[in-house]
């Protein structure tokens, strides 16, 4: 048979690698890399538009006042405030929703992997601003070293897609948790050090605000207008305090909680949408509607409105406003001339990588925490070397330590650094794979193969198609998959052995592990498939009594059933399916192998069929 073309090989492992993360976590990044391309596009549009013959226009625009009134009440900002200090602050505000999700539900629910791109960040943070300091120990330049501490997400994972490893999953997890901890430091050096004179009834109504958002996750507060609501209130006390608004923004962001769907709000939803279909009125419609809204969480349903405008709106509209730099007229002379430039360039281009690099090194070394899997120290130096791509939290600092013509030399020096991190990234990600690192993914491919005297199988022993899942006996989406499965099996008949594994996530699941030690002493006494099937349809009921009970159903001899559960017999078993998930790349439930290589996207009847079929004959 034809052998894949690179491009098809190139496809697919990007496929593979963006199927290791959660589904939102997937849509933050390929929403974050992609507008790095337009991000890219408004700077050197901003640039040739402040040099062009029309670059008074482009001043005029940004001066341009715009003025908010209610009755006798007016806000009046210029444009470019209106971005700098309104629309960032939403930027913000979906960096701390993002940064929420993924602590409660997403890739840090783990905390133990966060602790060293934590560190990394602070090494991030503290060299650059020490080789800032030492090029201007004093006078009014020395109020720029925050300009260097910043790290541009979107800049960097569209750098990283395009000079990094080809299988770079593991290596973005750890650059994004990195850049969410450097997000948090540089907002509090904002608000902190950044910030004018403080309103203190304007901070008490802003606290009042952050409380309100607290309050409304703890009572359930399902609506969006709500947190909206209190949100504009927020940023405008933030705003009339004196704190830089980004501030509000980030900590609005990390207190509106994100939750898992529950099955029983899942469950409504369906059974009103099924009540729109067979009557398809508007009230049944706006029902179905409001049901799907309620089942999915408060924080995730704002990304999924918010994260696209600011990537691809806001902050090149960002971009535009703030790197146009009037480079005529001497300025770039000076710029080359001045230690604000250089230091700007210095503390992003060379702090960065050391920083990063040092910081997670010693990490490692004093065992404060492990590295991602996968991550080798090359390819860690590369990815600090392209967090020296500060841009948008660089700028936004500069425009706040500087007026003109400070400010120019100091966006110089972040253009140049964003050009030589690049280079430097690029050239360290090559000389990394020249000693081995080419890869910085989990693995692809099934770790133990299919042993029909171990592994529980239902269909023919020597069926020509595979399927097998990683899975957890309380895991909704598992529960949900049982369906998926038998569909499978009435489709393709004898032609399917389908092969069930364990891996009970306990840190959400508590009564997975105990739940899949009863299927296997279940198995011991030759019924797994009939257990495996009851715990299914039993999830919310799975305590000792409980499984007992579902052994005494099955007519097995409850006494040894009862033993081997109490006494842990079968929890090795069970530790070993889990290590085998592990060391197979898989990190959530369900997860499936189509034959040995693990399945990319949705896991419905077609989607599932169509991979089996699309399997290699070789395979079959």
């Amino acid at each position: 048979m034809p052998t894949p073309s690179a491009c098809d090989r190139q496809t697919n492992g990007r496929r593979v690698m963006l199927a290791q993360l959660t589904a939102p976590l997937r849509r933050f990044l390929v929403t974050e890399a992609g507008s790095a391309g337009l991000l890219l596009a408004a700077t050197l549009l901003a640039l040739v538009w402040a040099n062009s013959p029309w670059s008074d226009l482009y001043q005029s625009l940004w001066s341009t006042e715009i003025v908010v009134s209610v009755g006798s009440d007016r806000l009046a900002m210029d444009l470019g405030h209106w971005l700098n200090d309104g629309l960032m602050a939403l930027f913000f505000f979906v960096i701390g929703l993002e940064v929420r999700r993924e602590l409660s539900v997403g890739e840090l629910t783990d905390h133990r992997r966060v602790i060293v791109p934590a560190v990394a960040a602070v090494g991030g943070l503290v060299v650059p601003a020490l080789l800032y300091l030492a090029l201007n120990t004093s006078g009014p330049t020395r109020d720029g070293w925050g300009i260097v501490i910043g790290t541009d997400t979107a800049f960097l994972l569209g750098a990283v897609a395009l000079v990094g490893p080809a299988l770079s999953t593991q290596l973005r997890i750890f650059l994004l948790t990195m850049t969410i901890a450097d997000d948090v430091l540089a907002v509090s050096v904002i608000g902190v050090i950044y910030s004018e004179s403080l309103n203190m009834v304007a901070l008490l109504i802003a606290a009042a605000c952050l409380v309100a958002l607290m309050l409304l996750g703890r009572l359930g507060v399902w609506r969006t207008w709500a947190y909206a609501g209190v949100g504009i209130v927020l940023w405008l006390a933030t705003l009339e305090s004196g704190l830089h608004p980004s501030i509000a923004g980030m900590i609005g962001g990390l207190l509106i909680a994100a939750h898992p769907p529950r099955r029983d709000e899942v469950e409504r939803a369906a059974a009103l949408f099924r009540a729109f279909r067979q009557s398809p009125m508007p009230s049944a419609g706006r029902s179905a509607q409001l049901g799907l809204a309620r089942a999915v969480s408060v924080n995730e349903r704002l990304q999924e409105s918010l994260h696209p405008l600011t990537s691809f709106v806001i902050v090149p509209l960002f971009a535009l406003a703030n790197a146009g730099v009037y480079l005529r007229g001497g300025l770039l002379g000076d710029a080359l001339g001045s230690s604000i430039t250089w230091a700007v360039v210095l503390g992003l281009t060379v702090g960065k990588p050391v920083g990063i690099g040092l910081a997670t090194y010693l990490a490692v070394r004093l065992r404060i925490g492990p590295v991602m899997r996968g991550v080798g120290p090359g390819q860690i130096l590369g990815g600090g070397a392209l967090s020296g791509i500060g841009f948008t939290v660089s700028l936004l600092i500069a425009g706040l330590a500087f007026e003109t013509p400070l400010r120019e030399e100091a966006t110089v020096g972040v253009l140049l650094a964003a050009l030589f991190s690049f280079l430097v990234g690029w050239l360290v990600f090559r000389i990394a794979a020249a000693h081995g690192e080419r890869t910085a993914s989990l693995p692809l491919t099934l770790d133990r193969h299919v042993d029909p005297a171990r592994d529980h199988i239902r269909g023919r022993v020597d069926a020509p198609y595979t399927l097998v899942e990683y899975g957890d006996f309380e895991c909704p989406f598992c529960g949900a998959a049982t369906g998926v499965i038998r569909e499978l099996r009435e489709r393709f008949g004898d032609d399917l052995r389908y092969v069930f594994r364990h891996l009970p996530l306990t840190d959400v699941h508590p009564h997975a592990e105990l739940a899949a030690a009863a299927s296997e002493a279940a198995a011991a006494q030759g019924r797994f498939w009939e257990m495996h099937d009851l715990l299914f349809r039993h999830q919310s009921e799975l305590e000792i009594e409980d499984l007992i009970g579902y052994a005494g159903d099955l007519g097995l001899d409850v006494e040894e059933f009862t033993r081997a559960v109490s006494t842990g017999v079968y929890a090795e078993r069970v530790r070993e399916d889990a290590a085998s998930a592990e060391a197979s790349g898989a990190r959530g439930t369900p997860t499936f192998f189509i034959d040995a290589d693990r399945h990319v996207g949705p896991f419905d009847t077609e989607t599932l069929s169509r991979a089996l079929l699309t399997m290699p004959l070789e395979l079959r």
